[in-house]
């Protein structure tokens, strides 16, 4: 080999084989670097809507597995759906128990509160509302306090972001602090959170479910006594309701283009709704209490006012009074006192009643008897008597 191939076999590359080297190694490069880009996105985009997946699901995973625990193991007196509206439901049901082998509980927690495993010792307002539940001790069988405790899910305004269209969904069990399900929540456009459904039976055809209108919630059990008398009109329509149909939006909580959503509309069946524990009614209701009578005059007319207080077995006892019984005579014709002339539905603190179908300078007298769910009359109060003048 002479020294000019020599030479030559040093020279390496030229600039130009150089610059043709630098282009195509960038070009691999940005090629390289915008698939991997383009598959992060993707993964990302992906993981966010996954995210929102998730929320959703279990928010509405809590929902259906409670509500259908509606009704479970509810005493015949008490109401199983208490509150229902647009954001918020409130109902009882024998969700859990701290008892080994209880048959009658959905789930078992030995640790859970004895509070939180029983119906309320007292009041609890509904949040989202106005209304406090209950107004009345109510008792299973054996005068032991009911096992239904009161549930609460409900829907309020996230107050830790900057954004005012989203929503939290709590779970309150009896007066318990509410625990927060889930967040990034959002409605479905004017769709509210819970829509409901009533069943009912037209003339020749078999029972269905109604939607109920916007326009008549809030409902609520406001008589004490589920199926009293005056268990009618407005409460029962509560009793009626067996089905609820559940929608929201779920976000990830990202702002902006980041934002992914995933939305569900789904209806929860009450499949115990109507079903009660019977009342044990064999013995004679308890009165324990007297009338008390007064003339009092209302737009000119006079009329024969009678109070008295509950009965001893409404609010103790075997607590099974449904309705009390009026009875009246006149006075010096009294003889038998027939049929009753009045008879006016349990679950009232106090009771009044007016009577205006008296006569001026006439004497009448008054007794009342006490009715249990058998149906079976106490004995008779002490006669009270009066002249109208």
């Amino acid at each position: 080999m002479n020294a000019r191939e020599i030479q030559r076999s040093r020279r390496g590359f030229s600039l130009v084989e150089l610059l043709v080297v630098t282009v195509v190694f960038g070009i691999i490069v940005t090629a390289a670097l915008g698939f991997m880009t383009a598959q992060h996105r993707a993964f990302s985009k992906g993981s966010d809507q996954l995210m929102a997946m998730q929320n959703l699901r279990y928010a509405y995973q809590s929902l259906d597995m409670d509500l259908s625990a509606l009704g479970s193991n509810v005493p015949a007196m008490q109401p199983s759906l208490v509150v229902a509206d647009d954001d918020v439901i409130a109902f009882t049901g024998d969700y859990s128990s701290n008892v080994m082998n209880d048959v009658s509980a959905v789930f078992i927690d030995p640790d859970a509160p004895t509070g939180m495993v029983q119906v309320p010792s007292s009041a609890v307002t509904i949040p989202n509302t106005s209304y406090s539940w209950p107004d009345t001790t109510y008792q299973a069988l054996g005068g032991t306090p009911s096992l239904a405790e009161l549930i609460i899910f409900f829907f309020a305004s996230d107050t830790s972001t900057a954004r005012t269209d989203d929503y939290v969904l709590h779970r309150q069990v009896n007066d318990g602090v509410p625990e927060v399900l889930s967040r990034n929540l959002l409605k479905q456009g004017t769709t509210p959170f819970f829509r409901y459904f009533r069943e009912r039976t037209y003339a020749g055809a078999s029972s269905t479910l109604d939607s109920i209108g916007a326009g008549e919630l809030p409902l609520f059990h406001s008589t004490r006594l589920h199926g009293s008398a005056g268990d009618s009109a407005a409460s029962a329509k509560t009793d009626s309701v067996r089905a609820v149909r559940v929608s929201f939006r779920s976000s990830n909580g990202r702002p902006g283009l980041e934002e992914r959503f995933a939305d569900l509309s789904r209806v929860v069946d009450f499949p115990n709704a109507g079903i009660t524990v019977t009342n044990s009614c064999g013995d004679q209701p308890l009165l324990g209490s007297d009338l008390t009578l007064q003339i009092v005059t209302v737009d000119g007319v006079k009329r024969v006012r009678i109070t008295w207080s509950p009965a001893t077995d409404e609010t103790t006892g075997e607590r099974d009074v449904i309705r009390y019984v009026l009875y009246r005579r006149p006075v010096p014709n009294g003889g038998t006192w027939g049929d009753p002339f009045l008879s006016i539905p349990a679950g009232a603190g106090s009771y009044v009643y007016d009577d205006a179908t008296v006569n001026a300078g006439s004497t009448y007298q008054y007794v009342h008897a006490a009715q249990d769910c058998t149906p079976s009359l106490s004995p008779m109060s002490l006669v009270r008597q009066i002249t109208v003048s």
